[in-house]
């Protein structure tokens, strides 16, 4: 019991000064709450706008590209340290590591995460549907056959 002697006369410190520290700022703060007090402390500098509510869909792409590549370094780091004992069977770990790492960079990718500037902009003045299709020429009708509807009517919902 004598072995736990210190750590619990640091317990009783960190209490006693916690304690402390809570009843000094009640006797000695000043207590007149101004407007400039109450307000959120940013660095010195007033905000002039408040932040959007919502972060937009890049912002979260390009988050996951750098979870991505950290968790990728983190795993490589010791394999590259232990890669002559492991094998034939690291090696072949690592790829497949790697070529699942390589096929969520290509996800983000297709999904727009790298498009900055004029090449985004371009993007979204090509019509990615053309505009005449629709359910009944891009769908193709199957089991019809013994039913009251014909084709023409195939696509309405009747009550």
């Amino acid at each position: 019991m004598g072995q736990y002697l210190p750590l619990v006369a640091l317990m009783v410190l960190a209490v006693l000064f916690a304690a402390l520290s809570f009843g000094a700022s009640r006797l000695l703060a000043p207590r007149n709450l101004t407007v400039a007090k109450a307000a959120p402390y940013e660095c010195g500098i007033i905000p002039g706008r408040e932040p959007p509510a919502r972060f937009p869909v890049r912002f979260y792409l390009i988050a996951m590209i750098f979870i991505v590549f950290d968790i990728e370094i983190i795993f490589l780091y010791p394999w590259a340290v232990a890669h002559r004992e492991l094998g034939g069977f690291g090696l072949f770990a690592i790829a497949i590591f790697a070529a699942s790492v390589f096929e969520s960079f290509l996800y983000l990718i297709s999904k727009g995460a790298l498009d900055w500037g004029p090449a985004r902009s371009l993007r979204r003045q090509t019509p990615m549907v053309d505009a005449g299709r629709n359910g009944m020429n891009t769908v193709r009708l199957v089991g019809l056959d013994g039913r009251k509807e014909d084709r023409a009517t195939a696509g309405t919902v009747t009550s």
